[in-house]
């Protein structure tokens, strides 16, 4: 079986780094382009050793939530994009098996999707942009990454039947997005790349953001964010019987834990309940748990959320502060091993709750102030915690043209390495990529010949459920 190719000038962070001089981090970065030229990174070709997609799904799905498991393949199964979301597994298998890597470590988000971009609050109430989600991140290769990006923008633009030389064009402007990102933080102090961040209003200005439509579209995002918040979810989410609000039920969506008889006696629930919220409290700052203790959990939920986490254990908490109309919702989602972990090893936390919120916090521009992790010590499962809506959006792509989506597909790439920069060397990843495009280029081509592996794989998949093989609940 081909392993991961790094180069042999080994794997490192910034942080190993921090008293090498420039000149010797460059050099590190023109080291691993000697040893892994760039135009290496456009090669995909499946080796004769690799797994059925389905079987590698399937074995996932061991270790969650059986009934939830047709749900998942249900929205799997909508498009080839879909899919592509739900198999994080499938490609963190091919990249290791059959791509090279130069040998440099950031911290990896582990499933870069475009889907996985969105906006969301700082803690100073403005909206940022930045990756969302976190749950396969793990210290990794860098181009891991930028290959799963890419990727999404060529599958996303041949699904909405764009020609072959847009789908190209829109896919290169993410890694030139992410080259250029890279180059300017190469060039920033090192507190100037931690302050870097993409905000609402700077959308309207980057990259090819300024035709009339995607500003248009990116005020309807920010106004739908600035009006999701707990005060929302509750008027969705809960209902209000004899003055007191609880989760409504919307079975097998939302469902109150009051509702599942099979989790046991409702008063050891509650205790378990308590005791885990309690722990997750734990993890927080001492300012931040004063908030939180000026609240108290009114009703708990399981609720089925995204693609490729459905079946994972995902539970909401809707909490009251001074009276009912001061709810706020914590969504405390399981957290397992990392789909990289089976390539490149695990993390240094015991705990994948801590992981999940560590690594977000390392590469996000900032934060969930209430982000924070917990362990279930009766099921041995892992959580983290986090505001369940906290002026989040994202933008509907499918609405875009290919040059709105161009724009999109660069400030992806652009945050991205902004993201790594924080955790990596941006010197060295700099020089790796050399001021020529031919790495975007190659990322390119990759892209478009792993875009044919995920139809082939979507092919199989769907036909593994026309078959009988596996089990899909379509529309839910």
């Amino acid at each position: 079986m081909n392993k991961v190719r790094r180069s042999s000038v080994g794997a490192s962070t910034v942080a190993d780094e921090s008293h090498v001089s420039l000149s010797d981090r460059a050099a590190r970065g023109h080291a691993a382009r000697q040893a892994v030229p760039r135009t290496e990174h456009a090669a995909w070709s499946p080796p004769s050793s690799r797994r059925d997609p389905v079987v590698l799904l399937d074995e996932q799905n061991r270790a969650r939530v059986p009934w939830l498991v047709p749900i998942r393949h249900g929205r799997m199964m909508a498009s080839p994009l879909a899919f592509y979301r739900g198999a994080a597994r499938i490609m963190a298998a091919d990249l290791a098996a059959a791509t090279p890597s130069s040998g440099l470590i950031v911290q990896a988000c582990g499933d870069a999707h475009l889907a996985n971009f969105g906006v969301y609050a700082s803690p100073e109430r403005q909206l940022v942009f930045d990756i969302i989600d976190f749950d396969e991140t793990l210290p990794g290769p860098w181009e891991w990454d930028v290959k799963r990006l890419a990727a999404s923008f060529m599958i996303t633009c041949r699904q909405r039947r764009f020609g072959k030389a847009a789908c190209e064009s829109i896919t290169e402007h993410a890694v030139a997005g992410y080259h250029t990102g890279m180059r300017e933080a190469a060039a920033l102090r090192t507190l100037d790349v931690w302050y870097e961040h993409l905000t609402a209003e700077k959308l309207l200005k980057a990259a090819e953001w300024s035709q009339r439509p995607a500003r248009q579209q990116v005020a309807h995002v920010e106004q739908r964010a600035r009006a999701r918040d707990s005060l929302h979810a509750l008027n969705t989410l809960a209902v209000e019987e004899d003055g007191r609000f609880h989760i409504r039920s919307d079975p097998p969506v939302l469902l109150p834990l009051r509702e599942i008889p099979e989790i046991g006696d409702p008063a050891t629930v509650l205790a378990s309940v308590r005791a885990t919220y309690e722990s997750y409290k734990r993890t927080i700052s001492d300012d931040r748990r004063v908030v939180l203790d000026r609240f108290r959990p009114v009703d708990v939920a399981q609720k089925v959320v995204g693609v490729g986490s459905v079946g994972t254990r995902c539970f909401i908490m809707l909490l009251e502060g001074r009276d009912s109309d001061d709810p706020l919702f914590l969504q405390v989602k399981e957290a397992g091993p990392s789909v990289l972990e089976e390539h490149i090893g695990p993390g240094r936390y015991a705990n994948h709750g801590q992981r999940v919120v560590e690594g977000q916090r390392l590469t996000q521009a900032v934060s969930d102030i209430l982000l924070g992790w917990t362990r279930h010590d009766l099921a041995g499962v892992d959580y983290y915690v986090r505001q369940l809506r906290d002026w989040k959006g994202s933008v509907d792509v499918s609405r875009l043209t290919p040059h709105e989506v161009a724009g999109y597909a660069y400030l992806c790439g652009w945050t991205l390495a902004r993201g790594h920069a924080r955790s990596g060397d941006p010197v060295a990843l700099a020089a790796y990529m050399g001021r020529s495009d031919v790495f975007d280029r190659a990322v390119t081509a990759f892209a478009a010949s792993y875009a044919d592996q995920n139809d082939a794989d979507y092919a199989a998949f769907t036909a593994a459920i026309r078959e009988g093989r596996i089990a899909a609940t379509p529309g839910r």
